[in-house]
């Protein structure tokens, strides 16, 4: 038996639906691993199709195309490192998340994922079947069992494998970033490893896919649960990592052992990494957005240039009567810190003309939230206009307690092909604003410094749509909205906890109310990076039409 065993981890960034891209990525990563003479290289769950796939993958004529590309992977490399690759099976009438062993030319190995989630954002039951037991397979005299994602999060895969002969455990991972979801992964694969007194090798993708973010993280674990090796997150990385044959089984030589930043770190570069893959990955090279002088914009604007560079990025001022002078000066502050291009455009006229049009109709009817709306809808037209005219994509910039009560316009400032900060509270934008102020990282496409103006942060937000105008006249005080929506939407609270947890009860039903009522505006919405478990789109699925209202804790 050969006491020495080089696996090579490909921590990449697929494209959903780039199936020869995707296996020219895989073959740079497994020349890499030819040339670092190891054994095999090991790509992460459904590389070949990209994550998730969605119903794509139900199109027979996509993944019959996807299981031919694996097979001509196999073919072009044959003399070499063996590969490990993830992609779908279609056999007897079922369709399988597998993940394929490809060596010597051929297919020599194909694993079935058993444990299909079905929760947050998966709807694997709708797409797949589940795979049946198996044992592991062989790279030359080692015994590797590869649980896929889910698989691992569940005893009984790993105990089979381990009973079964196994004597290392790697596992192909299509796992989303999430609040905290590094430390739930490593803590689930710590129990596999005591059960098993199995090496461990957790695999991550990396990159962003529509409102997902998948964040690498991948690392390797010895037998008794210590860490040997650490990828970054959210970076791509190809690594080699050294096992050795010991009498205690075998162990993985110390390797990278990257840092994990802090929870507000790794949100905000989920942002910056959603959006520029979003861009990247449709065709977007630039972007446009709305800057009105107020927080939300700022920091949208400050991701952007992070993610796509200043020079790939055109912030437009639409100032009516109600703007601020204030407002005009701190959006050019922003511009002037970030170094990207800036247009004014009035919006007075246009506004005029509008009026105008509608006055015949409107006659005898006090002005009201319709005038209101009609500003932020000519800004949006506006901002569409610039979109089609300069190939931009248009950036909308709603925050999560906003999106949450419906404080937003409809085809106004609702529109927009993307939105980074859909799933980040009100409360937490400040304090992304002001670590991004006091933070730079190599990451980071746009400047080092202070890129928002210490008085946006400070100032009281308002939509300057009337005068003298301020969020707190519509909304509860922003530490008072998030706290009652944090318990609404992200723990599925009644209304009995929320007064339990010491918020009054007529505003919390107020807040239960603009939560309901605004989901047609939520179904509408761009797509926006998801950074929680309760993220408006694929986690939380309400009805549009709904009159039911919770009556507890009165």
């Amino acid at each position: 038996m050969a006491d020495r065993f080089r696996l090579t981890l490909a921590q990449l960034n697929p494209v959903v639906g780039d199936l020869e891209g995707n296996a020219a990525r895989a073959r740079t990563a497994w020349d890499q691993a030819k040339t670092a003479q190891a054994d095999m290289v090991a790509l992460p769950e459904m590389f070949i199709t990209g994550y998730q796939t969605q119903d794509l993958v139900l199109k027979p004529a996509f993944h019959k195309a996807a299981m031919s590309v694996i097979a001509a992977l196999a073919r072009d490399c044959a003399d070499g490192p063996a590969i490990g690759i993830g992609g779908p099976l279609a056999e007897d009438g079922k369709l399988y998340n597998a993940w394929y062993v490809l060596a010597g030319g051929m297919i020599r190995a194909r694993v079935l994922k058993q444990h299909l989630p079905n929760e947050d954002v998966f709807d694997e039951h709708r797409l797949f079947d589940a795979g049946p037991p198996q044992g592991p397979y062989s790279i030359g005299s080692l015994r590797i069992g590869s649980p896929v994602c889910e698989d691992a999060w569940h005893a009984d895969v790993a105990e089979t494998l381990a009973e079964t002969g196994a004597e290392m455990l790697l596992v192909p991972n299509g796992s989303p970033y999430c609040h905290g979801k590094m430390e739930v992964r490593q803590n689930l694969m710590v129990a596999r490893v005591i059960e098993t007194d199995l090496p461990l090798v957790y695999l991550n993708m990396v990159g962003g896919q529509d409102d997902q973010v998948f964040d690498g993280g991948s690392f390797v674990l010895n037998p008794g649960g210590a860490l040997a090796v650490q990828l970054p997150v959210f970076e791509e990385a190809v690594v080699h990592v050294d096992f050795t044959h010991t009498p205690d089984g075998w162990i993985a030589a110390q390797g990278v052992r990257a840092s994990i930043p802090d929870l507000l770190e790794q949100d905000y570069h989920a942002m910056v990494i959603a959006l520029r893959d979003y861009m990247g990955k449709a065709g977007f090279r630039t972007a446009i957005l709305g800057l009105s002088g107020g927080i939300d914009s700022a920091i949208v604007a400050a991701i952007a240039a992070d993610a796509i560079g200043a020079e790939n990025l055109r912030c437009v001022m639409l100032p009516s009567e109600y703007t601020s002078q204030a407002s005009l000066e701190d959006a050019k502050g922003v511009v002037e810190a970030l170094g990207c291009a800036y247009d004014t455009v009035p919006i007075s006229g246009p506004r005029a003309a509008v009026t105008d049009a509608l006055a015949p109709v409107f006659e005898g009817l006090a002005p009201d939230l319709t005038e209101e709306n009609i500003q932020s809808r000519l800004r949006g037209l506006l901002l569409m206009a610039m979109s089609n005219k300069f190939g931009n994509m248009l950036l909308t910039t709603g925050n999560k307690s906003e999106v949450a009560v419906g404080y937003a316009t409809i085809y106004g400032d609702m529109a927009g092909g993307y939105n980074p900060i859909k799933d980040m509270y009100k409360t937490q934008v400040f304090r992304a604003c002001r670590w991004r102020n006091e933070n730079h990282r190599d990451w980071m496409k746009g400047p080092a410094g202070v890129v928002i103006p210490p008085q946006i942060i400070d100032k009281p937000p308002s939509a300057e749509l009337r005068p003298d105008q301020k969020d707190e006249d519509s909304l509860p005080p922003y530490e008072v909205l998030d706290g009652i929506l944090r318990l609404l939407v992200d723990s599925d609270a009644s209304v009995a906890d929320c007064v339990a947890a010491g918020y009054d009860r007529a505003t919390v039903k107020r807040i239960e109310h603009l939560l309901y009522i605004s989901e047609y505006k939520r179904f509408q919405s761009a797509p926006g990076t998801r950074l929680s478990p309760r993220a408006f789109w694929l986690d939380r699925r309400y009805p549009v039409v709904n009159r039911w209202r919770d009556e507890s804790g009165a």
